[in-house]
């Protein structure tokens, strides 16, 4: 760990996985732009790197998910706990700051509260999904918390939380369909986007299902090309294997994508999208999708059980019914999946429909500008 100047202005980030990494690098930006001389450490992604003054580990390359995922990194995030500790007795940054990402942050917060440091939560833990205990341990170690949908706010107060809901971090970072697609495109040549999730055993269980997919499609529309949407930490080497699983596998037919605008995403007739962030980055662009997940059968035992509410997706969640298809486990297989995506690429009026119902939820999210609205808060508390 590279050394670092004990200061007052200096504060620590952590998130754990690429959406995470995404906000906090804007939050980061924002935080600089209003104090320039503020020093950031941070434990993240690579977008969290490039604007940080230090960085200690990019927890987000092997992020895990699930209930038994997490042993495989054990010894791993032993070693980041021991580090986090050592910098918060060495150098008694001004704050801590978590983002998302509780299974690491809410340790992180712990030890910032042994040590009288200030902490914030932003992007706080979906409590409402499940465990929503974790809201009253979160109120007793956090300053503030900085929550990114409406409803949250209510919940955390309930909690005993100081809580400002700072809107959507996405509507800074999505763009606004410029204009309504057409009702088809030319020689019925669609565009399929396959987004498998940013971890590799969500990319492991997805990937080779969506492009299966996306080849019954082309049966049926010839002209049709696939683009798989892929994060940093998983560079080409890691993915075509996966995809050349797949018996029809030709790489003319399927684009490996990186980008960071969306400018390819936004042209997308239709997605295979795992249950994740990307689901409501789809919406605010207003494309059509039906979202998968897949997991260990013992994680999807106990997440039945703990899990209280009745969506996957964050798209049906906030609008409250199923506008866009769900299959789990077992049905998320290639044939439900094409067969969802036909409904729609066969019916332009059901296309359009379902984009008018996603671009509502712009609305719902409040206003840009959550990064700038947390920092301004944040650097409030420790003047």
């Amino acid at each position: 760990m590279a050394r670092i100047i004990p200061t007052t202005k200096n504060i620590l980030i952590v998130a754990g996985d690429p959406s995470g990494d995404a906000h906090a690098a804007s939050l980061i930006r924002a935080l600089k732009a209003r104090d320039p001389e503020l020093s950031v450490t941070s434990i993240g992604g690579v977008r969290m790197q490039e604007v940080s003054s230090h960085f200690i580990y990019n927890l987000v390359s092997v992020g895990a998910v699930g209930f038994s995922e997490p042993f495989k990194n054990f010894f791993l995030w032993l070693k980041l706990i021991r580090l986090v500790r050592r910098y918060l007795e060495d150098k008694r940054p001004a704050c801590v700051i978590a983002v998302d990402f509780y299974g690491f942050n809410h340790q992180l917060l712990g030890l910032a509260a042994h040590r009288n440091i200030p902490a914030f939560y932003y992007i706080s833990p979906q409590v409402w999904a499940s465990r929503p205990g974790r809201a009253a341990r979160i109120a007793r170690l956090v300053k503030e918390i900085f929550v990114i949908f409406p409803f949250e706010e209510e919940i955390y107060k309930k909690a005993g939380a100081n809580v400002s809901f700072v809107g959507h971090p996405l509507l800074d970072l999505v763009p606004v369909p410029a204009h309504a697609k057409p009702e088809a495109p030319a020689d019925n040549a669609f565009k399929i986007g396959i987004l498998p999730g940013s971890r590799k055993t969500e990319i492991a269980r997805h990937l080779s299902v969506f492009v299966e997919a996306f080849y019954r499609i082309k049966s049926a529309y010839p002209n049709s090309k696939a683009y798989v949407f892929a994060v940093p930490e998983f560079p080409d080497q890691k993915l075509v294997p996966a995809l050349e699983q797949v018996e029809k596998y030709w790489s003319k037919d399927v684009e490996i994508v990186r980008e960071q605008d969306y400018r390819v995403r936004s042209a997308m007739d239709f997605t295979f999208t795992c249950s994740g962030t990307a689901t409501l980055e789809n919406a605010l662009m207003g494309i059509p999708m039906a979202v998968a997940y897949k997991m260990q059968k013992f994680t999807y035992a106990v997440a039945s059980r703990v899990i209280n509410i009745p969506y996957i997706s964050l798209v049906n969640i906030l609008l409250k019914k199923p506008a866009v298809k769900e299959l789990i486990q077992e049905k998320a297989n290639s044939d439900k999946l094409a067969q969802a995506a036909l409904a729609i690429l066969n019916s332009p009026p059901k296309a359009a429909a379902m984009r008018d119902e996603l671009l509502t939820l712009r609305a719902m999210l409040g206003n840009p500008g959550a990064a700038a609205r947390a920092a301004e808060k944040i650097l409030a508390h420790l003047k």
